[in-house]
């Protein structure tokens, strides 16, 4: 019954997200660096601010120059450790390979593991530089939960992104 519970409240949260995406985007101006897909915009050149959290990966835009980027990831919780995972693919974020336990198989075929930041604590925001070339690629969060035989990448902390 928790478990129900908590998937409601992520299906709730990612609705509300969207919508205020939505209104966002239609408010927003034509400035550089600004994204239809969530509103956001890149700081730096490259450095995009990522929000990890039961059960989402959000970025505050969906694009970035190739090159190096930064992503500044910020784990707002409230509960759970989490990661972040750097995918270069063409998949779609929710048919990357899959463990039996339902986390990606990180040497799977179709994707390739560009790089990752560990154990996000709850209120950490940690960073991580890649040169990344144009293309497309999946941010994700691959824990596993064992006690709650929960995998975050099946609960729904993935995302395209897109390298220009």
């Amino acid at each position: 019954m928790v478990f129900r519970s908590r998937r409601h409240r992520a299906a709730v949260f990612v609705a509300t997200v969207a919508a205020l995406a939505l209104v966002s985007a239609g408010c927003g101006d034509d400035d550089e660096g600004e994204t239809g897909a969530t509103g956001g915009e890149t700081g730096a050149a490259g450095a995009v601010d990522v929000t990890v959290q039961e059960f989402a990966v959000i970025p505050a835009s969906a694009s970035a120059p190739a090159g190096d980027v930064t992503f500044n990831v910020t784990n707002e919780g409230p509960d759970d450790t989490h990661e972040f995972v750097v995918f270069a693919t063409d998949l779609a974020p929710d048919a990357l390979p899959t463990n039996e336990d339902g986390t990606v198989d990180e040497e799977g075929e179709g994707i390739e593991a560009v790089d990752e930041i560990e154990d996000i604590e709850v209120g950490d925001t940690q960073s991580l530089t890649v040169d990344l070339a144009a293309g497309n690629y999946v941010l994700i969060c691959n824990i596993y939960e064992e006690d709650e035989q929960e995998s975050h990448y099946q609960e729904g902390m993935r995302v395209a992104f897109t390298v220009e």
